[in-house]
């Protein structure tokens, strides 16, 4: 038997999460909008939005999740190499406009699509200049060559899209991110759906009962990342921490 899909209109909710469908995979309802409010109301409860130019507005809850505890990360070995030798020079929360449009451009670039539309990127940046959206930025020679941006939630980050346009740059700038979650108590990463790239950069794979049990605990810490805007510090070959 057909399910109906939730369409939404201009009052501000959600279905439950546990309401998304089996095919297409973790689809919960269509419509509504990207209002500053109804993307904060969403990611508090483990739902985004991703679609892309020709499609309506659809939102999504995962049976699995992908997710990376702070305090459980270790870089592998080559990682951990070149994260000692400091290539790139690494910045929390600036120029995020840039971030966000080079996710955008490189996924174009690469022939894949991209559901980071004009309407999301100006609403992504809306939340970025409420203090709700954050950015990680990799540059060499002042060149911006990776970077990644996500939303948070308390204590919980949740990753949008990285890109790199130099070799290894977006796990630079995705170690960084771990290490900035660490130093301020970000207690988890949400980072979606689970692919090989991000099982490759430690990433585990929760249920989402699971996943929406932690956030809830979670998404009421409050965390100031203003703190540490701004260039961030070298990495520590010894510990791993700032330098």
């Amino acid at each position: 038997m057909a399910i109906a899909l939730t369409e939404l209109d201009q009052d501000l909710w959600f279905p439950h999460p546990e309401q998304a469908l089996d095919e297409p995979e973790g689809l919960l309802a269509m419509g509504g909008d990207l209002s500053q409010n109804r993307l904060r109301l969403a990611y508090r409860h483990g739902i985004f939005p991703w679609y892309e130019d020709d499609q309506p507005l659809l939102w999504w809850s995962p049976p699995d999740r992908a997710v990376v505890f702070p305090d459980r990360f270790k870089p592998s070995r080559s990682l951990a190499r070149l994260l000692n030798q400091n290539v790139f020079q690494v910045t929390l929360d600036e120029r995020f406009d840039a971030v966000i449009a080079g996710c955008q451009q490189h996924r174009v670039q690469q022939g894949l699509g991209t559901w980071i539309t004009q309407e999301m990127i100006t609403a992504y940046s809306l939340l970025f200049a409420a203090g709700d959206a954050h950015c990680i930025a990799c540059y060499s020679k002042g060149r911006l060559v990776g970077g990644l941006y996500g939303i948070s939630v308390g204590s919980v980050f949740c990753g949008e899209s990285m890109f790199s346009l130099e070799s290894n740059a977006s796990k630079v700038a995705f170690s960084h991110l771990v290490r900035t979650c660490r130093t301020l108590g970000i207690n988890l990463i949400d980072c979606q759906m689970p692919n090989p790239h991000l099982l490759s950069l430690g990433a585990e794979v929760l249920p989402r009962t699971t996943f929406l049990r932690l956030l809830a605990d979670f998404a009421d810490t409050a965390v100031d990342w203003s703190q540490l805007a701004g260039p961030l510090a070298a990495w520590n070959k010894d510990a791993g921490s700032s330098s």
